[in-house]
């Protein structure tokens, strides 16, 4: 139905094999650069709440918020210190309720993060194991282990995914040097010990905490951390391996042709897969189709189609999927893989393009050379393209993608086609990566500069005044939502259209039915619509039917580069 008729009836529990999850559109939002409703110049949950309607028109499903927990703000918020409250940055627990009832008054399901590899160094678990003594229960609670050696050397090699070592050495209650303790992030994020039944029982309530207050899952961070192998081995990644900061591998490089690719000791180890069945029991206990999906970023897809197994998650992450170039041949294949691999365990597949840990998809599609996930880019950076082509060929990727079946992930600003930040000032950068590389790797503040919403409004419509956590630049002035609003062309109308046209159309319940095509020619069928994308060279014939969408102009009876049709 289009999206205008969706009414609150839709959070009523769904019948199996129609779960909502299974067909989610799910529309990330990134609140401290989402909407600021007091004029600090950080985004909060007053600001989500007061903009909730645009993502109803938009014709979303859910939202998923990315952390607003208290924390230190040392990795934004990805660094909790009280994972039951708000942080004042953000509002209160009253503001967070106030945003879920209005969220299911307009018939959106809303998805919080959750954050279980680590905490924050100020979460006072971890300020009491610092104070406590070596062997307390306190410090096993965390990931303590004696130094090599006279004591002086790291337990072992790892590296932090932001750059340097994994270990800190910690100074005891008796000034003496002591234990190291172990961060796969920043040092503000020491890593739990989830061999600890503590651990786990303290996450069992935190997760019914929110499920109390009525939240409708979680979206897990790092889901394939948290277990590391026994005795903590030695490893080195492979040259030029990583994902999230490119320090470490988060998993061998996605798109890897290795079909089983070494697994590191810090990474996908079997029993993280216990606690996830664990946790399924827990959302169990619960009415209308609570989730947990899970950023696990494994390879290959038939090994991350674990975590999706009936009795644990419900969704995760297809980084497969976003890592892939536009070449036919190579999406083809990542959409092939994916159905089969997802299919063969009962779980949907889910498809991604931007999310606040990536160069933007209107940015990142159109580069040329590599980008390592989490290098980001700056105003060194060389191989950068045309911004009107590189949002051409994401319009283009955005409408192939929405038709697939299966559920959909949205980052905040992609319905405006905004591009990556690339000019950011190096005193304006916050991302804990451009500090522990020393300016070697820009990191992730360009996808996550505060969005506009008013064209002639000062920042943009963000806030009510001029301030902004991150500069925006002055082209956001162009992409702003009410200069997109009912303009026919506009990156916002082909969102709608395409959101509404794939309910309508049952396409996250279709299949995929490939038609015959040339080699630079993505085509398939689903249902009632045909689907075609030229990602060549050269305009290609436009086949028979009706034009139902288009992400660009379509000239006489052909089919521009870059560009996708549906037809019916």
């Amino acid at each position: 139905m289009p999206a205008s008729d969706q009414t609150a009836s839709t959070l009523s529990p769904s019948r199996p094999g129609r779960e909502w999850w299974r067909s989610a559109v799910i529309y990330q939002v990134y609140p401290r650069s989402f909407a600021d409703a007091n004029g600090d110049g950080v985004g909060d949950l007053p600001g989500i709440t007061r903009r909730l309607p645009s993502l109803r028109t938009l014709g979303v499903d859910a939202v998923w918020l990315s952390p607003f927990q208290t924390s230190p703000q040392r990795d934004a918020g990805y660094d909790v210190a009280d994972y039951c409250d708000v942080d004042p940055l953000f509002g209160t627990l009253a503001d967070f309720d106030e945003l879920l009832g209005s969220a299911h008054s307009l018939g959106l399901r809303v998805i919080i993060d959750l954050v279980p590899n680590h905490t924050s160094s100020d979460h006072a678990w971890f300020q009491a194991a610092l104070t406590a003594a070596p062997g307390s229960p306190e410090r096993e609670h965390y990931m303590f282990r004696d130094g090599k050696g006279d004591g002086s050397l790291p337990p072992n090699n790892w590296e932090s995914v932001f750059g340097g070592a994994a270990w800190t050495r910690v100074t005891e209650a008796d000034g003496t040097p002591g234990q190291w303790y172990l961060h796969l992030f920043d040092t503000s994020q020491p890593d739990l010990n989830w061999e600890n039944p503590w651990v786990r029982e303290q996450f069992r309530g935190i997760l019914r905490f929110w499920l109390d207050r009525g939240v409708d899952g979680f979206r897990v961070d790092v889901a394939h951390g948290m277990v590391k192998a026994a005795g903590l081995p030695d490893y080195t990644p492979p040259e030029h391996a990583g994902s999230m900061g490119g320090g470490v591998a988060l998993e061998p490089e996605i798109g890897s042709d290795a079909a089983e690719p070494p697994t590191p000791p810090y990474w996908a180890q079997e029993g993280v897969h216990d606690i996830y069945r664990d946790w399924h029991r827990v959302l169990a206990e619960y009415e209308g189709d609570r989730v947990l999906c899970g950023e696990a970023w494994v390879e290959p897809l038939e090994k991350l189609a674990r975590w999706v197994r009936p009795d644990e998650m419900q969704q995760t992450f297809n980084f497969g999927y976003l890592e892939t170039p536009w070449d036919a041949a190579a999406l083809r294949h990542v959409i092939d893989q994916s159905i089969s691999a997802f299919a063969g365990v009962g779980a949907p597949s889910t498809w991604v393009l931007s999310n606040h840990d990536v160069v933007r998809h209107a940015t990142r599609l159109a580069l040329e050379g590599e980008n390592p996930q989490g290098h980001g880019l700056g105003p060194t950076s060389t191989g950068l393209p045309d911004p009107a082509f590189g949002l051409n060929r994401a319009r283009a990727a955005t409408a192939l993608m929405l038709a697939l079946p299966g559920s959909a992930y949205l980052y905040q600003g992609e319905e405006l086609g905004l591009p990556e930040v690339v000019d950011l000032p190096d005193s304006a950068r916050q991302d804990p990566t451009w500090f522990r590389t020393h300016g070697e790797r820009y990191g992730r503040d360009g996808c996550r500069v505060p969005i506009p919403w008013e064209s002639d409004a000062p920042s943009y419509g963000f806030g009510p005044g001029s301030a902004s956590w991150l500069p925006q630049p002055a082209t956001w002035a162009s992409f702003a939502r009410d200069v997109q609003e009912g303009l026919a062309g506009s990156t916002l109308s082909l969102y709608e259209e395409a959101l509404s046209l794939r309910r309508a159309n049952d396409l996250a319940f279709g299949t995929v039915e490939w038609l015959p095509s040339d080699e630079n020619v993505i085509a398939f069928r689903s249902g009632n619509i045909s689907v075609v994308s030229n990602l060549g060279v050269s305009p290609i014939p436009l086949p028979a039917g009706e034009v139902v969408l288009a992400s660009a102009p379509v000239v006489g009876r052909t089919i521009p580069r870059d560009v996708t049709v549906w037809l019916a």
